[in-house]
């Protein structure tokens, strides 16, 4: 059995993002993060948040997979360089460059300073080839960075509620993937 932790980015994701979708499908096996800064994002706060719903999916299930999205996958990789979980695989979607001319710097200073270093578990990053927050280039060198398997999705912007992807059959097949390593 797997247990999920729910990473979104900016603001949470809403009930149309392949995010939540997929949270309503797992059910109990799905915690999403809560932290107090949505809008605001802090670090620590969403540090703090990914290991209080580590915590939770943990003892739930034997292996956790992290599910973050945009911003969230900053926040989850620095946990995890952190944290240095057992069991523990990381599903890494649309990463935003932080250096980039997008990047919400002034809502997230505190993400500011980071940069990819090599991740203690299996990871997936899925990038968009037309994302607005990190080109093509960016997010492959943040796989490399991380030691995680890279994967180009075409046309899809930053893979959010607006890349009209539902439920996502092929995200999931991609985590199903990731998993099964």
């Amino acid at each position: 059995m797997v247990a999920y932790v729910i990473i979104p980015g900016i603001d949470g994701s809403d009930e149309r993002h392949w995010q939540s979708v997929w949270e309503e499908r797992w059910g109990p096996s799905a915690v999403r993060i809560a932290p107090a800064s949505w809008s605001e994002p802090d670090l620590p706060d969403w540090v703090a948040a990914i290991q209080a719903a580590y915590g939770i999916a943990s003892r739930r299930d034997g292996r956790v997979a992290l599910v973050a999205h945009s911003l969230g996958c900053w926040a989850a990789a620095h946990w995890l360089e952190q944290a240095l979980p057992d069991s523990v695989a990381a599903f890494l979607v649309a990463p935003p460059d932080p250096r980039g001319p997008a990047f919400p710097q002034e809502a997230a200073p505190t993400f500011l300073g980071l940069s990819a270093r090599p991740l203690p578990c299996p990871a997936l990053v899925v990038a968009g080839d037309d994302d607005p927050y990190c080109d093509a280039e960016a997010s492959a060198s943040f796989a490399r960075e991380w030691r995680a398997q890279g994967h180009l999705l075409e046309g899809h912007g930053h893979i959010n509620s607006d890349s009209g992807l539902g439920d996502w059959q092929a995200g999931l097949e991609l985590l199903r993937g990731l998993l099964d390593r």
